[in-house]
């Protein structure tokens, strides 16, 4: 089926991702003229974006020349803001990592001191690359609640005192590029399908001190009408005993409240256990212990009933668990399916993949890089790009 667009953006998106390598694919794909298709081609040569390089495979008559996206025509900061930490990296336009740093903060100290810390953080990511300031094409920013995409301040974000409604891409204002911030699950969610991106429906549940869920659709994060879409940490559910937890937002028996990695650690000390973080309970269910697997397969059946009305209600290709309590793995799948596969209606269950995250901790990093390189090739800057 061919495409509608033939502009430099999309072009470039369809050789960036692996769609098309050469200009005939690139005609094929889109539908547009072969002048047209070439002449933007050659513009986006000239400009340092496109490669040429070998030959393809013929099909009868000479045999194509192809193209290749050049990744060090610029570079983005990647920043992923966690509640008690934070990553800064510098990528190519690729997403691959040239330099990075991780270092503790506490989100409630406000944006002004952690976004000093972090831009203390990008310049020196930036010396480590041997880049300047100058170099940087697109800012792409992950934090730990909800965010107003169009503007990119959050919007009274529960764990982050003193944000709401703050200008975060003014911090970045220096760099004078494009700064993309969204809400951290959907920036893991961009992460997880990569580079080459996605077809498919995933939904990408975060579990770390929070519970969150990136939607993605068609390959695409889907924000819902404010930006809100996949605040599943807020679902009210039932427990089996009858007892009820009071959540962190005023409510009873959310799911964060009863399954998040600060319920985990609760539950833990409750039961007794020898443990004074979430970190510590991972380690000891990892490590085989009996009343510490136990609470995270807990954990995993309380959630799985969540996802299990997701799934008869969204019917996606695939589940991915990813923040700091999915790093329990195993016992924790063990849980979600158990919970998802007895309640989920055959058909939405029947190809249904629930995985852990190939790289957890680095999803984040990656996302934020893959949002700001969107932010920067498929919208306006190309064309920007062209015209200098």
């Amino acid at each position: 089926m061919a495409s509608t667009s033939a502009s430099a953006g999309a072009l470039l998106h369809h050789v960036r991702t692996g769609r098309a390598r050469s200009r005939a694919e690139l005609v094929a794909l889109t539908g547009a003229a072969r002048n047209t298709v070439s002449a933007r081609v050659d513009q986006l040569i000239a400009a340092g974006l496109l490669q040429e390089g070998g030959r393809g495979g013929s099909t009868g008559g000479r045999p194509p020349t192809l193209l290749r996206f050049n990744s060090g025509a610029g570079c983005v900061l990647a920043v992923d803001l966690g509640v008690t930490s934070v990553d800064v990296a510098v990528t190519d336009l690729s997403a691959q990592i040239l330099a990075t740093v991780g270092h503790p903060i506490d989100i409630a100290d406000g944006p002004d001191v952690v976004l000093a810390e972090v831009d203390r953080l990008a310049q020196k990511v930036l010396a480590e690359a041997g880049l300047t300031p100058a170099d940087v094409c697109a800012v792409g920013v992950g934090v730990p609640g909800p965010v107003e995409f169009s503007t990119g301040r959050p919007s009274h974000p529960p764990i982050m005192p003193g944000w709401h409604d703050h200008d975060i891409p003014g911090a970045f204002a220096r760099y004078g590029c494009p700064v993309l911030v969204d809400n951290d699950v959907n920036v893991m969610a961009l992460g997880e399908i990569g580079v080459g991106g996605s077809a498919e429906d995933v939904l990408v549940v975060k579990v770390g001190t929070g519970i969150g869920c990136g939607v993605i659709v068609d390959g695409e994060v889907y924000r819902g009408a404010q930006g809100s879409a996949g605040d599943i940490g807020h679902i009210h559910v039932p427990t089996p005993d009858g007892r009820t937890v009071l959540c962190r937002c005023g409510n009873e028996n959310c799911l964060e409240a009863l399954a998040g990695g600060g319920a985990l650690l609760r539950d833990a000390v409750e039961a007794g256990l020898p443990v004074t973080s979430t970190r510590q309970v991972i380690e000891l269910a990892a490590q085989g212990d009996g009343p510490a697997l136990e609470l995270v397969r807990r954990a995993g059946r309380t959630i799985g009933t969540v996802l299990a009305a997701l799934v008869n209600f969204f019917n996606p290709h695939r589940i991915v668990m990813t923040g700091g309590v999915a790093q329990a793995g195993a016992p924790l799948l063990a849980g979600i399916r158990e919970a998802v596969y007895g309640r989920s209606m055959p058909l939405a269950a029947r190809a249904l993949e629930i995985t852990v995250s190939d790289a957890p901790d680095l999803s984040g990093r990656v996302g934020a890089a893959l949002m700001a390189i969107q932010g920067y090739l498929d919208g306006d800057s190309v064309h920007q790009a062209l015209a200098r």
